[in-house]
């Protein structure tokens, strides 16, 4: 007898968000599978902090859109014929071009698009097979940019839809056509 693993929904993932069962944890969706995780350590909640405010604050000053902080889903997909499965994922923070921000956002719910940056501050306690899959979501639905903060190793991988690389903490991460003259020098970060 073969046991038929549960595929959920956009719709599922926002009610069990929204219920006291799941209340203490973060939820993501990858195709169709739920992902549980505990709540993040004050190290990765202060790093997360520092990365989502250095990034808001150049935005703001050269107004190029909006940043999310942790816990904001993104639906990467949703599926539309059968067989397909949805995927919403949250990144430790999130950016939309402004070009891209429509008119109106719902005011419940998730983000209906990938961001185009998605930065993750990887933990000790993180899967590498579920980080490989995270970022392969981000980037095979739309994600322009990915930034994966170790802060362990003081190394930051830079994922775009055809290029990887690992800086070192003596290098200096830029934004590309993501985030135009944004510069951030990773020693400053990794501190």
């Amino acid at each position: 007898m073969q046991i038929q693993e549960m595929v959920y929904t956009v719709d599922d993932l926002l009610r069990l968000s929204q219920s006291a069962d799941y209340a203490a944890q973060r939820l993501d969706l990858s195709d169709g599978r739920l992902i549980v995780m505990s709540p993040a350590s004050w190290k990765h909640g202060m790093f997360t902090a520092l990365l989502a405010h250095l990034i808001r604050s150049f935005s703001l000053e050269h107004d190029l859109g909006m940043v999310t902080g942790a816990e904001t889903g993104y639906i990467l997909h949703r599926a539309a014929h059968p067989g397909e499965r949805d995927t919403v994922r949250a990144p430790d923070v999130g950016f939309i071009a402004k070009a891209r921000l429509p008119a109106v956002l719902p005011e419940t719910g998730f983000v209906p698009f990938a961001p185009d940056l998605a930065v993750e501050v990887v933990s000790p306690n993180d899967d590498p097979e579920e980080i490989h899959i995270k970022m392969a979501d981000y980037l095979k639905h739309g994600t322009r940019l990915v930034w994966l903060f170790y802060p362990k190793s003081a190394t930051v991988g830079v994922y775009t839809p055809n290029h990887f690389q690992v800086l070192e903490r003596a290098a200096t991460l830029e934004g590309g056509a993501v985030l135009p003259g944004f510069r951030l020098p990773l020693d400053e970060v990794f501190k």
